[in-house]
């Protein structure tokens, strides 16, 4: 969150599951098309917040499974833990205000005396969150006569049940918006309030972002009928509320465009990427972003296999550029194209793909670019990671890579690696 020295120009906030994340793409291709479009041009000056009802746990299981780039901010267990960026630092004030009111040891004995209510994983039982299944038939039956012996009970909980099974019990300040609540005020108080505010949810306990005064709200077109019934019942003539009409992150990509949020073409949906372009229309972070599409597309046989591409990308390369292996070794950059000449259709037709995470860019003279990132690949169901750092410069008509220096985040698949 320190990271941006000003207000943000856009905050998004997005719940994972059937959200950000759609578990029947098995190509990842829209939460690809996100991650594109969010460092290409929005990494630089906003901030990006995952707002979800997994545990720590089961959310950095997702982040193995499925192609996603770091938050600035994580919300998890249904807004009971705050979180700032990589390295997860939980908000101390945030657990002082669920303290209030609040005992977990009475909500597990009264809930107990209900047989409807099946307790779920012991990753999924939290602090100030109890977690059950129960079905749908029984759900409003049990909410209301728990809500009220706890209240007996001196307690002031909410209980909010969505996916058509779950069901969570928390504190009554708690929730998912009342965490982004409390968050827009922490902002405020900091004179660092986001410009615009985009959130985006499929599922019952999402609802509670929407009611937050002056965001915009994106519910996808996969989102489920107990959210869209609130909605019809809550916000049907709010303006800044879209029903998208695609899926997951495409929907959210959608929205963004729909509002005037700021750009929303994914470097994923140009066709031409890394043609023609000028420089003066393309910052040094898109010219990295390009980049790895290009060598993507190379690989996976999505580009013509020409010696005019290979001479581009050499034209782009400065003759004396040092390129250094995460091994540690380190060969003239021109050497390392001529090996991807030899990578041409080695992944065609294989789940192959390339995604940068945390791409930051400093100027560090007035034509010399620093350029640091996380860089993956993804072999089907095998993953590599490095840390990049490049230094290009900026010429008249496009940019030169001058240095590419990578370490192993994880020490597996070195043969992989290249440019």
């Amino acid at each position: 969150m320190d990271r941006l020295k000003s207000s943000a120009r856009l905050m998004i906030v997005s719940d994972l599951d059937h959200t950000m994340v759609d578990h029947h793409d098995a190509e990842n291709s829209s939460l690809l098309r996100f991650n594109a479009l969010w460092e290409a041009s929005y990494r630089h000056d906003s901030l990006l917040v995952f707002s979800t009802g997994r545990s720590p746990l089961l959310y950095k299981q997702l982040r193995k499974e499925k192609p996603m780039i770091t938050p600035d901010i994580t919300i998890m267990s249904v807004g009971t833990e705050i979180t700032y960026g990589k390295s997860m630092v939980p908000d101390d004030g945030w657990v002082q205000v669920l303290n209030q009111k609040w005992d977990k040891d009475i909500v597990i004995e009264e809930a107990s005396k209900f047989p409807e209510l099946k307790p779920q994983a012991e990753t999924e039982q939290r602090a100030h969150k109890v977690s059950f299944y129960v079905e749908k038939d029984n759900a409003k039956q049990v909410t209301e006569a728990l809500s009220k012996i706890l209240e007996q009970r001196g307690l002031d909980v909410k209980i909010i049940y969505s996916g058509g099974v779950d069901l969570d019990i928390l504190p009554q300040g708690a929730g998912k918006g009342q965490a982004l609540a409390y968050l827009l005020k922490k902002f405020e108080t900091e004179g660092k309030l986001p410009g615009n505010t985009l959130v985006c949810g499929d599922s019952g306990n999402d609802a509670e972002l929407f009611s937050i005064p002056g965001v915009y709200g994106v519910m996808v077109s996969n989102a489920q009928e107990e959210l869209l019934q609130w909605h019809a019942e809550n916000a049907k003539d709010n303006p800044k509320i879209l029903h998208a009409s695609e899926r997951c992150a495409s929907g959210i990509i959608q929205a963004i465009g729909h509002f005037n949020l700021g750009p929303n073409l994914s470097p994923r949906d140009v066709s031409d990427i890394g043609q023609e372009q000028s420089v003066e229309n393309v910052s040094a972070v898109q010219e990295i972003v390009n980049f790895s599409l290009l060598i993507e597309k190379w690989r996976r046989a999505e580009v013509e296999n020409s010696e005019l591409f290979i001479a581009a990308i050499k034209a782009s390369t400065d003759p004396s550029g040092v390129y250094i292996h995460p091994s540690g070794a380190d060969h003239n950059l021109n050497e390392y194209i001529n090996i991807l000449r030899k990578e041409y259709g080695k992944k065609q037709g294989k789940q192959f793909r390339i995604w940068l995470d945390n791409v930051l860019a400093t100027q560090i003279s007035s034509d010399i670019w620093l350029v640091k990132f996380d860089k993956w690949e993804l072999h089907d169901e095998e993953r590599h990671g490095c840390v990049v750092t490049t230094i290009l410069r900026k010429d008249s008509d496009w940019f030169t890579w001058m240095h590419v220096h990578q370490s192993w985040l994880e020490q597996s698949g070195q043969n992989e690696w290249i440019i």
